[in-house]
């Protein structure tokens, strides 16, 4: 599918991943190359325009979006966050050719009357993992951490640090935009579906709270070989993600948003662990003798 989302962004979809690329006066500025998509985004530039593709934008370094970079022209400026290009060089993948504008905080990418923003305020999904904002056509692109119409995949989107990945919620709602772009599921979105993602976050984050310490440990560690650490400490989360989702956030939002049925248990368990090593929240691990 592809889609004219903005005047001259286009939102390129498979049905699973997503890519967007910008088309400008000097040429094409794309964003991401999910494998799945590989050479049927240029098919798709080629649609649209006959201006070469002169930059390439990196959201993050996980394959799976940037897999096919090297169909860009080797003459295009690739632009990342510095974290991003330290995990491309370390992987020395060819297929994600390194890039060769670098930033820390925040990069304009200035082409003609359209202007690109990458901002980087912090870890999140992934180290890198960067917000990619069009202000004249109010677009922002922000991927693997809010799915419009979904739940977060599994594990809270196996995030690398789950409280960027809260608070990414509220800093994409300190933009002022109308379309957004989260690299997976069936359509774009809009800050009403980052609200509503943030609502069941915030839902899962309380209800796993009070579950780390209300958890029936006897009952949990009955059938358990307590000699076996793992197995102790496995059954405690487990018996937690369960006690956070099966009664209380999945019939809540089984009908708002898509696979809460599916990934609500894995996503308690994330938070719950989250809540226990990053937030201080040790439940009745936290004795001090």
């Amino acid at each position: 599918m592809l889609d004219e989302i903005a005047d001259g962004i286009f939102w390129l979809s498979d049905g699973s991943y997503r890519s967007i690329f910008v088309v400008t006066g000097d040429g094409v500025i794309a964003v991401d190359a999910p494998p799945t998509l590989g050479h049927n985004i240029l098919r798709a530039i080629d649609r649209v325009t006959r201006k070469p593709v002169t930059g390439v934008v990196y959201s993050h370094h996980h394959s799976d979006h940037v897999g096919a970079m090297s169909i860009f022209p080797e003459r295009a400026v690739r632009y990342a966050q510095r974290a991003t290009a330290q995990r491309l060089s370390l992987l020395n993948d060819p297929e994600r050719p390194l890039p060769t504008e670098v930033f820390d905080d925040t990069l304009t990418i200035e082409a003609g009357e359209h202007t690109l923003r990458l901002d980087y305020p912090g870890p999140n999904h992934s180290e890198g993992n960067s917000f990619i904002y069009a202000p004249n056509q109010r677009v922002l692109m922000l991927v693997d951490v809010i799915f419009p119409g979904w739940v977060p995949f599994s594990n809270l989107s196996l995030s690398a640090f789950v409280p960027g990945v809260l608070r990414a919620h509220e800093q994409a709602l300190d933009y002022t935009f109308d379309h957004f772009v989260g690299g997976h599921v069936t359509r774009p979105g809009t800050p009403e579906d980052i609200r509503i993602q943030q609502e069941y976050l915030t839902d899962l984050r309380t209800v796993a709270e009070a579950a780390l310490s209300s958890v029936d440990l006897a009952a949990t560690m009955a059938p358990v070989d307590t000699g076996n650490a793992w197995a102790v400490f496995r059954a405690y989360l487990d018996a937690v993600a369960a006690a956070a989702t099966a009664d209380e956030i999945v019939p809540r939002w089984q009908d708002r948003l898509g696979g809460a049925d599916v990934f609500t248990v894995p996503n308690a368990w994330a938070m719950a662990e989250s809540l226990r090593l990053d937030l201080n929240s040790l439940g009745p691990f936290a004795t001090v003798p």
